[in-house]
């Protein structure tokens, strides 16, 4: 049984549907949601949920090794960024290299990068006149949405399309594809990557 740790930001929809999609597998469990805002909403679905919580500052993440060294004490084997805006730095990324991923709510390359994040993404897609949409799960590295892709899915824009419709679609995509994702990632884990 592998442990995942969630880093997010925001309200939490995409963890929550994580958490539950992993509740009743053998492969892993969410046991960890760290967040960097103290009154996100995802802190509250995490300890409805039963999850452990921390809240971590700046500092803590850039400056000290404290929030890597938290991960090692609680036995993670795999991090995923649901809604998370924050480069992770370079500790993590070498103690967790090829084990950390992210979902993206567009077809990267294409609206990726720093400030591309929700309704920007969407109101820029629609700006542009695309005809689809869609979502990209890619591993994490040092620069912003630029890890290798591991998965697309699409939707069409429809005529009349606001952020808010276009968006709506868009996570229902994630829903449907990013536990299990992250679930055929796990799997494919080598036995001796397990540290515990």
């Amino acid at each position: 049984m592998r442990n995942i740790a969630i880093f997010a930001s925001g309200s939490g929809t995409n963890t929550e549907n994580i958490i539950k999609y992993f509740s009743n597998k053998n492969s892993a469990k969410v046991t960890l949601v760290l967040s960097n805002k103290r009154d996100a909403y995802v802190l509250k679905r995490a300890e409805t949920l039963n999850v452990k919580q921390i809240f971590f500052e700046r500092d803590d993440f850039y400056v000290s090794a404290k929030v890597r060294d938290y991960l090692l004490l609680n036995k993670i084997d795999f991090i995923v960024l649901a809604g998370f805006l924050w480069l992770i730095p370079e500790n993590i990324l070498e103690s967790y290299e090829g084990k950390i991923v992210n979902i993206h709510p567009a077809l990267l390359p294409a609206y990726g990068g720093k400030g591309m994040y929700g309704e920007k993404v969407h109101s820029a897609v629609l700006a542009n006149h695309d005809s689809e949409s869609g979502i990209t799960i890619h591993y994490v590295n040092q620069s912003y949405d630029k890890g290798n892709i591991v998965f697309q899915a699409r939707c069409r824009v429809e005529p009349g399309d606001t952020p808010d419709t276009l968006a709506s679609r868009v996570h229902a995509l994630e829903y449907e594809y990013y536990p299990k994702i992250i679930e055929e990632l796990i799997i494919k884990l080598p036995d001796n990557t397990k540290r515990w």
